[in-house]
């Protein structure tokens, strides 16, 4: 029986002297996540990354054939915050670098958020804009997240495993525990975590392994940097399609980069929004667009006030006061047009409708 589970084992012991050479980058890949070099001689890694090596290089490779355009710029905005760009390899277990997918709880985009935490992170989630599509906004807010875990759980790999499972979920097992180390946290025997989380980081790890010894061929570092994507501004109410074509590409092609606007049109609400376009068009864009100059609004100096009656709408009273609707939805801090019997408002007018209200 010894014998038996000796030979069982010989291939794992095999595996674990190699493991080391194989991914010489583990080292700088664990120092930025806080993990201690030794855990990759720790059991359960070594027969996760056997179980699952193949898997996750084929994963790796979709991922970046999905991420190649916007990853220097993901990678950029992580880095200029003070965050390891390997922290990238977070949003490829999350989301494949696909900007529109959806989770089976209903989380969306490059970095996975729901909707109450993409508000909380101030990303827009509305009928006409899903900023969690967007690459720049989604990892603003995934900065933001990431350093407000760190800052509570004092080591990276602590903050992305509480990004999959919550904080709560987290310091339940740190406790069940009696430990924050890595190998100790994710024992297969105890499960002080769920297995989607154990299995989580050590995706994490090995993506980052995998990824990291392949850019140290320089030839491909040099190819994925050929291209990439970067973001512009333009005005609210802008068609992609006019964008398109004023680019001379295709229409399809620039609204795969923008996931995040619905059905290709722009929102209102703002005086200004970004878009996502290839960096080879930059030169054209700024020569071709020119973002609509907002016209600026002649507030009425005066007021008078004016308490609704049956029928009153905002159109009625513009009319009655030869003014504007959404000067009195302005003065008046109102959310829609809806008014209620009763209301108190107040009316900007002219100076010459004030003076005549006041001799009448």
């Amino acid at each position: 029986m010894k014998i038996l589970c000796i030979l069982i084992l010989l291939p794992l012991y095999a595996f674990s002297s190699i493991l080391a050479e194989k991914y010489p980058s583990y080292a700088y890949v664990f120092s930025e996540f806080g993990v201690d070099e030794s855990y990759i001689y720790d059991r359960s890694f070594e027969t996760f990354v056997l179980r699952h090596e193949k898997k996750i290089k084929r994963f790796y490779k979709r991922s970046m054939k999905k991420g190649e355009r916007v990853l220097p710029l993901m990678k950029d905005h992580l880095m200029i915050d003070g965050l390891s760009d390997l922290f990238i390899y977070i949003s490829m277990i999350e989301s494949g670098f696909s900007p529109t997918i959806v989770s089976s709880k209903k989380a969306v985009g490059l970095w996975q958020f729901m909707p109450a935490t993409a508000k909380h992170y101030n990303l827009a989630v509305c009928n006409s804009l899903d900023e969690r599509c967007d690459p720049v906004s989604s990892t603003n807010a995934a900065i933001t997240y990431l350093r407000k875990l760190n800052t509570q759980f004092g080591k990276w790999y602590l903050a992305a495993m509480a990004y999959n499972c919550g904080e709560g979920r987290l310091e339940k097992a740190i406790r069940k525990a009696g430990s924050d180390e890595l190998s100790i946290l994710l024992d297969e025997d105890a499960k002080y975590l769920p297995k989607e989380t154990r299995d989580y980081i050590r995706k994490i790890l090995l993506a980052a392994m995998i990824g990291e010894s392949e850019l140290l061929d320089y030839e491909e570092i040099k190819a994925s940097a050929s291209s990439s994507d970067l973001q512009v501004e333009v005005g609210p109410g802008t068609k992609l399609s006019d964008i398109a074509t004023l680019l001379s590409m295709k229409e399809v092609t620039l609204l795969k980069m923008n996931k995040q606007y619905k059905n290709g049109m722009i929102p209102k609400e703002r005086v200004r929004y970004k878009i996502m376009i290839p960096e080879e068009k930059m030169m054209l864009f700024y020569m071709k667009y020119e973002i609509p100059v907002e016209k600026k609004k002649v507030v009425k100096p005066y007021f008078i006030s004016h308490y609704v009656v049956m029928g009153n709408t905002l159109e009625s009273l513009a009319k009655q006061y030869q003014t504007d609707p959404e000067e009195i939805k302005e003065a008046n801090k109102l959310d829609d047009d809806a008014l209620t019997l009763d209301m108190l408002l107040l009316i900007p007018v002219s100076e010459a409708l004030f003076e005549k209200m006041l001799s009448e």
